[in-house]
């Protein structure tokens, strides 16, 4: 992992847990024992990661382009477990903040502000679904929204005025008709754009990044930042891989309007 991304993980721990405070009373008290998106972990290649996979935009990489909002659409993945006896997790989501900055990933960012759907098994191949919402270096909260696989999820992350760093957060189940939202204030850098699927930090006992579960496709589409479409470039790509540096899950290429993805896991190309 490159020094920059050692810092930005120092950086982050010393940040504020206020925002927390500030969820509902019965999103308060639903903590999960996982930091779903934590900050981007790269390894030896610029961009192949210990924790996610999917797509990356900077500021830099986007000459000089602040990111104020971004929204994505997917399809909550089925998941079954890859290796039995064995808990796995994992997280489907967008966000801003906590990636790479510019294209070849030498600089990081130590904000993230995020929402998703989780899709895991535990040790006997049962699979569970829910969904949250997750500023770093804050606790992910639970979101009382049903989570079935196949369901349609749209998201959207929005600053409520430029550089106010004040965010509107808003999930919706398209599937179902049923709608979450909430408002946060945080200071974020505005510096990086994610749609992402990842392997979340488990928290207590026996914590590290989670084992991956086997997960059907979950086709991200409608990716916009600032309103616009995001053009989803294949230079963008971030590509996961084990500790031995064998890559098991990767992004496809973007699709026809530059602005959507399928993600394989357990496969080095999609």
């Amino acid at each position: 992992m490159h020094s920059t991304f050692r810092r930005a993980v120092a950086c982050a721990l010393g940040a504020t847990l206020a925002v927390a405070a500030l969820a509902s009373p019965a999103l308060a008290g639903s903590h999960k024992r996982s930091a779903h998106g934590d900050l981007l972990k790269l390894r030896a290649n610029a961009n192949q990661s210990s924790n996610w996979f999917g797509y990356n935009q900077g500021t830099l990489e986007q000459n000089g382009k602040l990111f104020n909002s971004i929204s994505g659409d997917w399809t909550v993945p089925t998941a079954t477990q890859h290796k039995s006896g064995q808990a796995e997790y994992s997280s489907d989501w967008i966000g801003i903040g906590g990636g790479c900055v510019d294209a070849g990933c030498a600089v990081g960012d130590n904000t993230l502000i995020q929402t998703g759907t989780e899709s895991d098994v535990d040790s006997s191949g049962r699979a569970s679904y829910s969904a949250w919402w997750e500023v770093i270096p804050g606790p992910s909260l639970s979101v009382n929204l049903p989570v079935s696989p196949g369901d349609r999820f749209h998201a959207d992350v929005s600053e409520v005025a430029a550089n106010a760093n004040v965010w509107k957060i808003t999930l919706t189940n398209q599937t179902k008709g049923r709608t979450f939202t909430t408002t946060v204030p945080y200071s974020s850098t505005h510096a990086t754009a994610e749609w992402i699927e990842e392997t979340p930090l488990l928290l207590g006992t026996n914590a590290g990044f989670a084992a991956l579960p086997n997960l059907t496709n979950p086709a991200f589409d409608n990716a916009r930042t600032n309103g616009q479409p995001a053009a989803l470039k294949s230079s963008e790509i971030i590509q996961l891989i084990d500790g031995n540096g064998n890559v098991i899950g990767t992004p496809s290429a973007p699709d026809a309007q530059a602005d959507g993805f399928s993600a394989c896991t357990w496969a080095t190309s999609c």
